[in-house]
């Protein structure tokens, strides 16, 4: 009888962290559309120095990427080739010293903003408005409720993928709207805000009224929050709304009824139906009024 040989997987040219790695790693559970195809490897670092002696001697044909808690991101029905990074144990901490708050790039946003109110600290009470990582967060300059990180970073550090550490001040992140000018192979690992002296009481019920706000206006399900940019001198949602998409559903996944610049996963859509819906949404507004609209979730992976 022949012996047959197990086709080597990926995960066994990689190096062997502190950390873990997992082979076909679902990530489809792991992102707020609950939908999307695996990790060829999922990689969990111990901390930054894991992180980099791991770059530093992984083979430079294999791709890499970071994933955050999959709020603003859908994955393909055929995963994501390569390395999928997550920042958990290990970068998720967050410190106060004076004014200023230092968190690890898995810290969700949320917590940010709740340790800075826990210390009487205020300016950053809108990041309990942005689903995520502060990581994700640097890294597209996200912003909501009159805030983004370019307001408020200090400085952050990130690795490269040769395994080199960066310590960068918010100068040099090249910030606009929604975007950094960051290298895209860095994987930032902390970062350094600024905050000031406020009324404990007050920042409290800001946080509190940006929740209410979100809870009334946006829907809680199974969405990967705003699906597309909002173009210059316009807001995505009125275009959609004056296309006709508002309801709008294809298969299982629907555009919101309650804010229709959010697609929603009624149960069982795939990653394809969710991208065909918003693709079939930059079509008929362009039609209606000229302007293309431009996707701020980030689509990653290869189609089934």
């Amino acid at each position: 009888m022949a012996l047959t040989t197990r086709k080597p997987h990926l995960i066994d040219r990689l190096p062997k962290p502190r950390g873990r790695l997992v082979a076909d790693a679902p990530l489809g559970p792991q992102t707020w559309f609950r939908a999307g195809g695996p990790a060829e490897v999922l990689f969990r670092p111990a901390d930054v120095e894991d992180l980099s002696t791991f770059l530093a001697v992984l083979p430079s044909d294999v791709p890499v990427m970071v994933l955050g808690v999959g709020s603003n991101l859908l994955v393909r029905d055929g995963g994501v080739k390569g390395v999928v990074i997550r920042l958990m144990r290990g970068f998720t901490g967050i410190e106060v010293e004076g004014h200023e708050v230092m968190a690890g790039a898995g810290a969700l946003d949320l917590n940010v903003a709740l340790t800075a109110r826990d210390h009487a600290l205020a300016g950053l009470e809108f990041l309990s408005g942005i689903p995520g990582t502060i990581g994700g967060a640097v890294a597209m300059n996200a912003g909501a409720y009159q805030g983004d990180l370019s307001q408020v970073l200090i400085s952050a550090e990130a690795v490269d993928r040769a395994g080199d550490v960066h310590r960068v001040d918010a100068a040099r992140m090249g910030f606009s709207y929604r975007h950094s000018q960051a290298p895209a192979d860095w994987v930032f690992t902390s970062v350094r805000l600024r905050a000031a002296p406020g009324d404990q009481l007050a920042i409290a019920r800001r946080i509190a009224d940006i929740d209410a706000a979100r809870l009334e206006s946006q829907p809680r399900s199974r969405t990967g929050g705003s699906t597309f940019v909002n173009p210059p001198g316009h807001k995505a949602w009125e275009l959609i709304d004056r296309a006709g998409c508002r309801g709008l559903r294809i298969g299982e996944v629907q555009v919101s009824e309650k804010h229709c610049n959010f697609l929603i996963n009624l149960g069982a859509a795939t990653a394809a139906d969710i991208e065909a819906l918003g693709e079939e949404v930059r079509r008929r507004v362009v039609e209606q009024s000229g302007v293309r609209l431009e996707w701020e979730i980030r689509r990653i992976g290869v189609s089934a």
